[in-house]
């Protein structure tokens, strides 16, 4: 059995397009899942309302019924968008969902008094909300985030479907023209390990920054 040594240069081509995907749709899911979760919160109804729409529509449906529709369905109405853009954002929108009902469950679970603690030193809502509420909420969100940001990452596999050359592509490809299935897909699911467990070990030193800078904080 040849070494499989050969077929590292076209996987990593593919990991390349992979961390690409996993980065941008995290940069999106972020911003969307603090704005989402934040928004259920609102006493505003339409933001209720539109988070709420946000929320059930991309957990409610597929994210490869999502890409499909982004990638193929809205040229049809004019909307044309590169492979590259709709995956990062159908999937970090798709992953910013689910993290939008982490972000308003840490949040309502930090008790009321400290709501009223910071009206009583006269913050106003913004205040209380970025000085009181989310550095104590963040903590929380911070394990079940990550785990998000794993699961866009092996999301991205379906990125294949819509003519991205990821790592799950290349090795499709790899299979296809040299048959040696077994190394193959041995080290693309080397790869895919590799990188979650550094995104892991990323995500625990953050959480141990922030547990030391709250322990500080006190």
């Amino acid at each position: 059995m040849p070494p499989p040594f050969d077929l590292l240069p076209p996987l990593l081509d593919g990991a390349r397009v992979t961390l690409v995907l996993t980065a941008g749709g995290i940069a999106v899911a972020g911003p969307a899942a603090l704005t989402g979760g934040l928004a259920r919160l609102s006493r505003r109804r339409w933001l209720r309302a539109a988070s709420l729409v946000y929320v059930d529509l991309f957990r409610g449906t597929s994210a490869l019924v999502q890409l499909f529709w982004a990638y193929f369905a809205l040229p049809l109405l004019g909307i044309r968008l590169g492979a590259m853009t709709v995956g990062i954002l159908v999937l970090g929108l798709n992953i910013g969902a689910y993290g939008a009902e982490v972000v308003r469950g840490a949040v309502r679970a930090v008790p009321q008094v400290q709501r009223e603690a910071g009206r009583a030193l006269g913050f106003s809502d913004r205040q209380i909300l970025w000085r009181v509420v989310l550095p104590q909420a963040l903590p929380a969100m911070l394990p079940p985030l990550g785990n998000l940001s794993i699961e866009l990452l092996k999301s991205t596999a379906l990125v294949s479907l819509i003519t991205l050359a990821d790592l799950t592509f290349q090795g499709q490809a790899l299979r296809a023209a040299t048959l040696r299935s077994t190394e193959i897909f041995a080290l693309v699911l080397l790869l895919y390990f590799l990188t979650a467990q550094t995104m892991s070990w990323g995500m625990r030193r953050l959480e141990s920054r922030v547990g030391r800078w709250r322990a500080v904080a006190r």
